[in-house]
């Protein structure tokens, strides 16, 4: 095995977990910032954005030297490529944690709303499922990428809540201020589901990443199998390293 490549790819493997780990801190300073209405703090997070946009760019610069690099196959292969995706869904989930910054602060000129403990129950789920993900990602263990996938349901069920409350309270109460408060609600609930989707996403990435497992379109009935039939290449790793 070529070990510049091993070297090369274990940075990258540390770099991802760090830009990880970041927007994981964020996600959670900014939920907590939101309930707690710090203003100071909400408008602090929504100055550091640009960050997160660099240090993906300069994750996929490495993957894409390597590729040129070293034209890896089998495994090695399905592990830059993985890297690529997941480095572009955790910036995505870093601009979203901008989005629910910037609807915080607005949110906090407003009486505290009804539905906020729901907004933090969908926002402590995320949280689990990104951080599990991460996990995931660190052991590349299918198993728990698997108990992700499994949990999107939850989020985009909670979030079907949120918006059938918006709109009984809407119909209810339809004075502006109220109006846009729901309208802010509403749009944090959609931030965390998506945040689900890419943490989601990022779970299906770790399940290429080890198995070769194309999970995409069919979610459902690859989390019916069991573990021992998410690894169906096997010898061509082995062939291929």
């Amino acid at each position: 095995m070529n070990m510049i490549f091993v070297r090369e790819s274990r940075a990258i493997k540390t770099s991802i977990l760090r830009l990880a780990g970041e927007v994981e801190r964020r996600l959670a300073e900014v939920l907590s910032a939101t309930e707690q209405r710090d203003t100071d703090a909400l408008k602090s997070w929504m100055a550091r954005d640009s960050e997160i946009d660099d240090w993906e760019v300069l994750i996929e610069e490495e993957c894409l030297k390597i590729l040129a690099l070293h034209q890896p196959v089998a495994r090695d292969l399905r592990f830059v490529v993985a890297v690529l995706k997941i480095n572009n869904d955790l910036e995505r989930i870093g601009d979203i944690v901008v989005n629910i910054a910037d609807r915080g602060l607005r949110l906090a000129a407003f009486p505290v709303t009804p539905l906020q403990p729901r907004l933090m129950q969908m926002g402590s789920i995320v949280r689990e499922m990104l951080s599990s993900s991460l996990d995931a990602l660190m052991e590349l263990d299918v198993a728990q990428a698997k108990a992700v996938i499994m949990r999107d349901d939850e989020v985009d069920r909670l979030n079907a809540e949120v918006i059938d409350d918006v709109i009984t309270r809407a119909a209810i109460t339809n004075t502006g201020a109220v109006a846009e408060a729901l309208i802010l609600a509403y749009g944090v609930a959609r931030d965390l589901e998506r945040i689900g989707d890419h943490a989601t996403n990022i779970a299906e990435d770790i399940a290429y990443m080890v198995d070769g497992t194309i999970i995409r379109h069919q979610r459902r009935q690859w989390i019916g199998k069991t573990g021992a039939e998410t690894v169906p290449d096997q010898q061509e790793d082995d062939d291929g390293q």
